[in-house]
């Protein structure tokens, strides 16, 4: 799933890209892939793209003259949950896709023959596209909560967020309504970094370990975006996946400590970690409320 980094290195490539044109027309193959209708998605031919930004894991691409002033102004938001990606291409065929085939959701076609695909693979389709006036109006923008690389995102904020919360400490870092914009991949990283079991409850961590925390989501994330920004948008997934330490690499070494790096698999995901660097040694039994076997 693309996460924090992988979509504002997306917003950046759009923002030298699309910004600045005019949206000549957009084609919707996958209907599916829109969850609002009102204002069509049609309305947005004929508007300029005058920003990109990123909310958490939401692009927003903001259309209109005066934005964001003008209350005639449109945001298309995409959301491109698990499977789905953003593809540009410098010229688009003017044919329309064919409806309701292959992995195509919806197509932006910009005035100077440019534009961009936005498709999902595989059969569990989650891939969402708004059009609204206000942002409010998304629910998953709605409820975001503070962004890690804002300058708000205080040693303290984290402590509060922390503070008497039960839940482990994985699900804390993944939880939109309290930090926008990280996922399963860059939160099994951090955890790793700083040397934390994913099971650990979030409200026992120790002064230090909340600090240690704070220090490695900050840069892990800023590091990310670094490394992935000025690529193409075809890049950006492999750029991804070799800059990652233990997720994704169940069965390969620890490149800390030689130790194996395991799974805990779960209904639709799995998470990754280290057990000589995370658990003390010992391997987290498999399934989705586990202790630490005994």
């Amino acid at each position: 799933m693309p996460e924090l980094p992988e979509v504002e290195a997306l917003a950046s490539f759009l923002r030298g890209r699309a910004v600045g044109r005019v949206v000549a027309r957009v084609d919707a193959p996958g209907i599916h892939v829109l969850k609002t209708y009102d204002p069509p998605v049609t309305a947005l031919a004929g508007l300029s793209v005058d920003r990109v930004a990123r909310h958490g894991k939401f692009l927003d691409l903001a259309l209109g003259e005066a934005f964001p002033e003008d209350p005639s102004a449109l945001h298309l938001v995409v959301h491109l949950a698990r499977a789905g990606w953003l593809q540009w291409r410098e010229s688009l065929p003017p044919a329309p896709p064919r409806m309701g085939k292959g992995p195509i959701g919806l197509r932006v076609h910009l005035d100077d023959g440019s534009g961009f695909d936005l498709t999902e693979a595989g059969t569990r389709k989650g891939l969402a596209v708004y059009v609204v006036q206000d942002l409010a109006a998304v629910p998953g923008v709605a409820r975001l909560g503070i962004d890690p690389l804002s300058p708000e995102f205080t040693l303290e904020v984290l402590t509060g967020l922390l503070a008497g919360v039960r839940s482990q400490v994985k699900g804390v870092l993944t939880d939109q309504s309290l930090i926008a914009g990280v996922g399963n991949a860059y939160s099994d990283e951090v955890l790793w970094e700083v040397g934390l079991s994913p099971f650990k409850p979030a409200a026992n961590l120790a002064e230090a370990d909340v600090e240690r925390l704070h220090t490695a989501l900050v840069d892990t994330l800023r590091e990310a975006v670094q490394r992935a920004d000025g690529l193409a948008t075809g890049k950006l997934k492999a750029e991804k996946k070799s800059g990652l330490s233990v997720h994704g690499r169940t069965g390969l070494p620890c490149p800390r400590c030689g130790d194996t790096v395991r799974e805990v698999s779960f209904a639709d995901k799995s998470l990754q970690y280290c057990p000589t660097c995370q658990t003390g040694g010992q391997p987290l039994a498999d399934r989705r409320l586990s202790r630490l076997l005994k």
